[in-house]
């Protein structure tokens, strides 16, 4: 992968997903189910799709929805789902735990990350929640990740922009910071501007026809009115800005 351009992560939950980050140009793969739950450990299927490509692939470890408070049947089950990433022969991970003050639970992070041996490392957005994003960002470095997904704290990237920049000077070359939420081809350029940032992630959804609500399914609560995937030419769009800048 070449390191002189901006590269971008596109998070997917499908196999449709997959295949089109893949075609739109994505350098590197958040894989995960339920997107709509801001992301869940994929299923083995997809992971094992996810094997053959030609990109990096960093599943989700995530066992449930809710908060990143995760007790030991929790972080059993995360362990296992690491281990299911080493044995698809994927690139990484993304993890984070947070204790219920918010701040980073160092104790099952030091144990994820040594569970990880071998596996490239992302701290997810459990590090939105911290109080104290440089402490946290010192720790992140010492347990070895490679990079911090982040929103600076804010519901989006763009109104935690001023704090993503301050993120991308403490962490210098020891980590990189990955600006995300709300991220879309019409926002990135000037999101790279403010933070300085050399690594984006975004889903790049699009649309797709959904059930009439007065089908079988729509009536059963299968599937809702409105469905939403990636979009390979909203992939590739943003891939044409970032390699322009």
């Amino acid at each position: 992968m070449a390191a002189d351009h901006i590269l971008l992560e596109v998070c997917v939950d499908t196999p449709a997903g997959l295949a089109a980050a893949i075609a739109g140009g994505a350098d590197r793969i958040e894989l995960c189910a339920a997107l709509g739950l801001q992301g869940l450990t994929p299923a083995p299927g997809l992971m094992a799709l996810a094997a053959q490509a030609p990109i990096p692939i960093y599943p989700m470890i995530r066992p449930r929805n809710g908060d990143f408070c995760f007790d030991a049947r929790d972080l059993d089950a995360m362990r296992r789902d690491i281990d299911a990433v080493r044995d698809y022969g994927l690139a990484g991970v993304a993890i984070g735990a947070n204790r219920s003050d918010g701040e980073l639970d160092v104790e099952a992070l030091t144990m994820l990350a040594k569970h990880c041996d071998g596996l490239g490392m992302t701290l997810h957005r459990s590090f939105d929640f911290v109080a104290d994003q440089a402490a946290s960002l010192e720790i992140a470095v010492e347990l070895g990740f490679e990079r911090i997904l982040t929103s600076g704290g804010a519901l989006t990237a763009q109104a935690g922009a001023e704090q993503i920049a301050a993120l991308v000077q403490q962490a210098g070359d020891r980590i990189a910071i990955l600006a995300g939420a709300g991220v879309r081809a019409s926002n990135v350029a000037e999101l790279v501007r403010k933070t300085g940032v050399r690594e984006v992630h975004g889903s790049f959804a699009g649309t797709l026809p959904g059930a009439d609500p007065a089908s079988r399914l729509g009536e059963m609560g299968f599937v809702p009115p409105v469905l939403r995937d990636t979009d390979q030419a909203a992939v590739a769009e943003a891939v044409r800005i970032l390699r322009s800048l």
